[in-house]
């Protein structure tokens, strides 16, 4: 609703702004605009999510505030890897975050080494492993490597994150056997980008198998990168993806088959980055393609 609503300088009182949302309703809360109008739900059940790994959990606002490194920006490193080693857990996020910034020493090092291997918070793990890349040695890749078994999915994307940063070609191996074998889609998904920056249209098979999982994440990602591949197949199975379930696919092989793909696989490359849009429930690593 505008602040510039008529109602004079002060705004609306309580009175004047249901007599004015009356004569002038705010179209972002019109009713038809829901998802839900004019379905048949009979039960919270019945009500279907599109995107997968959406939740509700009960994060108190400290957790919440834990990426935060504001409270901690004037913090040395010792302090920062005292808070890693015995903080709570939202004190040791926030301390494996702010480590990713202080100088490359062998004490920073090892305690984010330990703290992505040990940690019994899988938070902390997975930001430890991204600060420690920021660090970048052998280690890094090492600990990287290590942490493809771990046992929280997301933790495990985090990994590939790193290896593709730090060793891509030396660690595509171990990429390719995470992409063969882990069951999680993040997980698989980032396995698929950082081989196709390797690979480029060698991916063609791959990609026409992924673009049929039952993820949509996944079938999203092919659908983003077989605009990099210029064969029939490819553009044959775009066209399919158009009448996908998921609206997301359909809107994604839309716009690879307007891409040109040498161009494509010239402009697909750099580092797994966080720059898109994010929906609810998601972090970077669950970002939307966007040619």
């Amino acid at each position: 609703m505008s602040d510039d609503c008529g109602c004079g300088d002060g705004g609306c009182g309580d009175d004047e702004f249901e007599k004015h949302l009356a004569e002038d309703p705010d179209p972002q809360l019109d009713p038809e605009r829901s998802p839900g109008m004019h379905t048949d739900i009979d039960a919270l059940e019945d009500i279907e999510v599109s995107r997968e790994d959406v939740t509700i959990g009960e994060a108190t606002p400290e957790e919440l505030a834990a990426a935060d490194t504001e409270p901690v920006e004037d913090s040395d490193a010792a302090d920062l890897l005292s808070d890693l080693a015995d903080g709570s857990h939202v004190d040791r996020r926030r301390a494996a975050l702010a480590l990713q910034d202080v100088p490359t020493e062998e004490a920073v090092v090892a305690g984010l080494a330990k703290a992505a291997t040990t940690d019994d918070d899988s938070d902390v793990r997975q930001f430890a492993v991204e600060a420690l890349t920021g660090h970048g040695d052998e280690r890094a890749a090492a600990v990287a490597v290590e942490l493809l078994s771990d046992p929280d999915p997301w933790v495990r994307a985090e990994a590939v994150v790193a290896l593709d940063n730090l060793a891509r070609e030396a660690h595509e191996d171990d990429i390719a056997e995470t992409l063969a074998d882990d069951d999680h889609h993040a997980v698989r998904r980032n396995a698929a980008i950082s081989l196709f920056k390797l690979r480029g249209e060698a991916m063609a098979e791959t990609l026409l198998d992924l673009s049929r999982d039952e993820s949509e994440r996944l079938r999203e990602w092919a659908a983003h990168m077989l605009a990099g591949v210029d064969a029939d197949a490819a553009r044959d199975r775009l066209r399919e993806l158009t009448d996908d379930p998921a609206t997301v696919v359909r809107q994604t092989a839309e716009r690879s088959l307007e891409a040109d793909p040498g161009r494509f696989r010239r402009q697909f490359g750099g580092t797994l980055e966080a720059d898109a849009r994010l929906l609810p429930g998601e972090d970077r690593l669950n970002r939307m393609p966007d040619l």
